[in-house]
């Protein structure tokens, strides 16, 4: 068996929205009297087929001819299209004029024959012209000096290098600019200031391991206190239970 509560009085805060039933202000049935009502209006059924079936005259399907009038049919003239008749076969047909061709006809009364063309194929080449063509020939140049019949300039080669006797052997041997070597100065002027450099020195430092900030824990702390604060999950509280008052003395 469920256990049932007696329900706390101080809980009924008083009905919401939703417990009010108010009369509506849309349609006419029940509508608010206080508000003003617009026409209302409603659907009709589906009326039966005897009210029309009863007068069988037609409507207004009539297809009235234009040319119809309340004088009766008018005057004006109609035509149609009929197909092509076929004419009566005749004895004699005459030639039209495109049958005829008086180019054709034979000069008569001492008149000349215009002239006539005709296209025939292509002739060919006579065996014996041995005359070449014009891309044939080959004109001497004219750079250089082989030209018979055209000035020319000087005209220069270029020799190969001599082993022996020429300007690139050097017979005498002479050292180069590269062979001396220069004195020292510090030989025969006070000597400069010299420098070296060393590797890098290791700096000076404590090599026992410190803990870091994550490894203290300040709300553990019992020095200045009986013991760390300790908190725990309770019940929950009615909002209605009345507060217990109680003098604490300082």
């Amino acid at each position: 068996m469920e256990k049932k509560y007696a329900e706390i009085t101080g809980k009924e805060r008083g009905p919401g929205p939703g417990r009010y039933g108010l009369p509506p202000t849309v349609g006419f049935v029940g509508h608010d009297f206080t508000k003003l009502t617009s026409p209302a209006y409603s659907f009709h059924g589906k009326m039966t087929g005897n009210m029309y079936c009863v007068d069988s005259s037609p409507g207004p399907k009539y297809h009235i001819d234009a040319r119809m009038t309340r004088f009766g049919r008018d005057g004006t003239p109609a035509y149609s299209m009929l197909g092509r008749i076929k004419s009566k076969k005749q004895q004699f047909q005459t030639p039209g004029p495109g049958t005829y061709s008086p180019e054709r006809a034979p000069p008569c009364n001492l008149q000349r024959r215009p002239p006539c063309f005709t296209m025939r194929s292509r002739t060919q080449y006579r065996s014996t012209d041995s005359v070449p063509a014009p891309n044939k020939y080959c004109l001497p140049p004219v750079m250089g000096p082989q030209v018979p019949n055209k000035p020319s300039s000087a005209s220069y080669t270029m020799s190969r290098s001599y082993s022996t006797g020429g300007p690139s052997v050097d017979l005498a041997k002479t050292p180069g600019p590269c062979r001396y070597n220069t004195t020292d100065l510090n030989l025969y002027l006070p000597r400069q200031p010299a420098f070296s450099m060393l590797g890098r020195h290791k700096m000076p430092r404590d090599a026992t391991k410190k803990p870091g900030p994550g490894e203290y824990n300040p709300e553990k702390v019992t020095v200045n206190r009986a013991r760390a604060p300790a908190y725990s999950l309770g019940i929950r509280h009615s909002e209605f239970v009345t507060p217990l008052v109680v003098n604490v003395s300082d």
